[in-house]
């Protein structure tokens, strides 16, 4: 059924995605013959609003053949023609950006303006796929040896396949397929079971670009299409994104197969705040990256560190966070339902644990019931101090709008909790002295930092480089270490002799003369 209450100008622009979702196999969306993996709910109402089947293992091997076929082929196409096609798919993307995040809100829940970011960071990855050209380029050295040329190229490594998280509908995918496609990959994309219907638009939009059938497919299904993915011989390489337990098994049993991976997992990202920031704007930007998307990112600011004197400016983000507006996501709110309930019982379970544990509930969010929909996954900004690293709260991705504050006296005493922890995806620095912010940049480890920003996602000519228990793998998303994942390098030692030049017989080792 789809959501009743969504107002008019919501449904103008909704896409209509089947209810039972089904799988792209060589350009034809089917049906699965496969039993219910999940019944997707509303997190509006709680009701059942669609359902994802399991794709079976005889489905899910045809997709593997038919994308293992169609890279005989399309591996052959010149590169500047695939880059074509991603000119073409990223122009009907900025045409229907309303459209997708509209999608993104009725499944997800996540607001509009939320959903419109999803979608436009993931377009940033198909729009640098787009100038892929020189970034694929080889390398040469002439003459290395008398009449000899050693020359080397990227070629792609054939069928790849992709595992999306619930939280990013459209960007998670648009990391992964268009940069597999245009360096010559076929792909298999699982979304996630819970919001699959960005990704089947998504594909409409790939075929309408004129990518040949068979290029991408798509499996839907829960965790037994992960296992499908992770021991099907064919497929040379996946990429993942989401929680740490998920990315350690695909790891682990996909190198058995001896896959590539790109596995980004888990997060705890920490903001520092110094005494001589900016107030306003960093108490702006704390907000916003703690409550935004109801924390339900991977580089959401869970921690905030005020060092010194600005332990006072608590109170005053505890103001802002009151300010924030909830409601339903195709409304102008602020923050909007968590997208799932099991998801909202663990981010309460995780508050009442901190509280047990000795944690002062500073803003407290957990008993929020909204008037008009009363059975919404709704969770409210959450401020909790008196927090140590040893509560539970603090040791694990909350993944809600919940902040932790610590107090310390000094920067090195927040560096060294930031060093200390496991995750390192991302943290944040907010300061006027320079000299500090360099320090700070030098001595922390985490794969992305922020100086004066609370979120910094690369833009895609660099890559997103969380590290520590944050990333494993073979090589980053995106940028150039996103080429180097989805290609190999063949080189060529090439001998073309003068008649004078011949070799002599000889059993020793070759030598470059």
């Amino acid at each position: 059924m789809i959501i009743a209450s969504l107002n008019k100008s919501f449904n103008q622009v909704r896409y209509h995605f089947s209810k039972v979702s089904p799988n792209y196999i060589n350009g034809q969306w089917v049906q699965s013959n496969g039993g219910v993996a999940l019944q997707r709910k509303s997190p509006l109402t709680d009701e059942v609003v669609g359902i994802t089947p399991q794709t079976t293992q005889e489905e899910f091997n045809q997709a593997v053949e038919v994308a293992k076929s169609a890279f005989n082929t399309w591996s052959e196409v010149p590169l500047p023609t695939r880059q074509r096609y991603m000119f073409e798919f990223q122009a009907r993307i900025r045409d229907n950006v309303d459209k997708i995040a509209a999608i993104i809100t009725e499944e997800h829940g996540k607001t509009l303006a939320d959903a419109k970011g999803d979608v436009i960071r993931g377009l940033e990855v198909v729009e640098q796929a787009c100038g892929i050209t020189s970034v694929m380029q080889g390398e040469t050295t002439e003459n290395v040896a008398r009449g000899v040329d050693i020359y080397s190229y990227r070629v792609p490594l054939g069928v790849c396949a992709g595992i999306c998280p619930f939280n990013f509908p459209a960007m998670i995918p648009l990391w992964m397929f268009p940069i597999a496609l245009v360096t010559g990959n076929t792909y298999i994309l699982k979304p996630s079971e819970r919001v699959p219907g960005a990704v089947q638009y998504l594909v409409d939009l790939l075929e309408k670009s004129g990518v040949p059938k068979g290029v991408v497919n798509v499996v839907q299904g829960g965790f037994e299409t992960t296992k499908h993915i992770c021991a099907h011989p064919d497929i040379k390489a996946v990429s993942f994104v989401g929680g740490n337990q998920a990315g350690d098994y695909i790891y682990e049993n996909a190198s058995k197969t001896f896959k590539r991976c790109q596995i980004n997992m888990g997060a705890k990202n920490h903001g520092v705040i110094m005494p001589d920031a900016d107030k306003e704007d960093t108490l702006n930007a704390l907000a916003s990256a703690a409550f935004g998307s109801s924390g339900q990112r991977c580089m959401a600011l869970s921690v905030a560190i005020f060092v010194g004197e600005s332990k006072h400016w608590v109170n005053d983000l505890i103001a802002k966070a009151k300010s924030f507006k909830l409601g339903a996501g195709h409304e102008n709110v602020d923050i909007s339902p968590l997208s799932y309930k099991e998801l909202h019982t663990r981010v309460h379970s995780l508050v009442d644990s901190a509280q047990e544990q000795g944690a002062r509930i500073l803003l407290d969010g957990r008993q929020y019931k909204n008037p008009q929909y009363p059975k919404g996954y709704f969770f409210a900004p959450t401020v909790i101090d008196n927090m140590t690293t040893k509560m539970r709260a603090y040791q694990e991705e909350i993944f809600g709008p919940v902040l932790n504050v610590l107090y310390v006296d000094t920067l090195d005493e927040a560096i060294r909790i930031i060093n200390e922890n496991p995750w390192g995806n991302g943290t944040a620095l907010f300061t006027q002295n320079g000299s500090v912010a360099r320090k700070f940049q030098h001595e922390v480890n985490a794969g992305q930092i922020g100086i004066n920003l609370p979120i910094p996602v690369p833009l895609p000519m660099f890559s997103f480089t969380g590290n520590k228990r944050s990333f494993n793998g073979d090589a980053n998303f995106y940028g150039k270490a996103g080429i180097r994942f989805f290609t190999q390098m063949k080189t060529i030692t090439a001998r073309w002799k003068e008649p004078q030049d011949g070799y002599g017989l000889s059993t020793a080792m070759p030598t470059m003369k």
